[in-house]
């Protein structure tokens, strides 16, 4: 998984990130969390995001605890656990930041249990293999929407999003046993190739359904406490994050 350098906090619109040219902060992007949260809608805004990323991640360490059990060694299900482990300590720290600004942690995740959990509901995987490619496929999806939304946050909060998407490693130990289990068996690839593409489209639909339900959310990503966004990029973006599945369907070597 490409993860971007977590220490990298500067605001950047997405084509220049792509283009790797640096722009200057501008907006709520220029200001720090003191400054920003004056605005309350904006505050708003910051607590549905921490609240759903809070959440995710705390999914993902029971997805991943769960997946343990599927694995077929004990050195696999001890890495799985690893990853276990640095996803709720990613909860952690943003449970932290949501309590350090006076927003109640559980409050915050609640609006998204839902549909979070029907997701996962949906895409629950039958075997060890289409569990690796969920974790890599389905939360890769996941990263790339934050990060797009991360560069239009606050110095303080952007860089809090930022430090929790790193990778865990779950990016590299995914492609290393899909690519292996493919070239032993390469009847696998068409299965799994269908199981990654039905949870693209699943995930794109879970987070268009969230920000399309919290009314501040929706908000900062049109533009109304961001500069220069709207609509358009809306479309843009989801377009970019395409683009960075079939990138990585390639690394596993599926088709997109």
């Amino acid at each position: 998984m490409e993860t971007p350098d977590p220490a990298d906090t500067s605001a950047r619109t997405a084509a220049d990130a792509a283009d790797g040219v640096t722009a200057q902060p501008t907006g709520i992007a220029a200001l720090d969390w003191a400054a920003a949260s004056a605005r309350p809608h904006y505050r708003a805004a910051v607590v549905d995001l921490l609240g759903a990323l809070a959440y995710g991640e705390l999914a993902a360490f029971e997805r991943l605890a769960e997946d343990a059990k599927l694995a077929p060694t004990l050195a696999d299900k001890a890495e799985l656990a690893k990853m276990a482990s640095a996803e709720f300590h990613h909860f952690e720290r943003l449970r932290d930041r949501l309590t350090a600004i006076d927003a109640e942690p559980t409050g915050a995740m609640e609006p998204f249990a839902k549909a979070l959990d029907e997701f996962h509901r949906q895409t629950a995987p039958s075997d060890w293999l289409e569990g690796l490619v969920k974790a890599y496929v389905g939360d890769s999806i996941a990263s790339d929407f934050y990060r797009e939304v991360a560069v239009r946050l606050d110095s303080d909060t952007r860089a809090l999003v930022v430090a929790v998407l790193d990778d865990t490693g779950h990016g590299n130990f995914a492609v290393e046993k899909v690519r292996a289990a493919i070239e032993a068996d390469p009847r696998l690839g068409g299965r799994l190739a269908l199981w990654a593409r039905r949870l693209m489209g699943e995930a794109l639909s879970q987070a268009q359904r969230v920000v399309a339900d919290r009314d501040a959310l929706s908000t900062m990503l049109v533009g109304g406490v961001a500069d220069g966004f709207d609509l358009a990029a809306v479309g843009e973006m989801f377009s970019r994050i395409t683009k960075a599945h079939t990138k990585r369907m390639a690394a596993l070597g599926l088709a997109a």
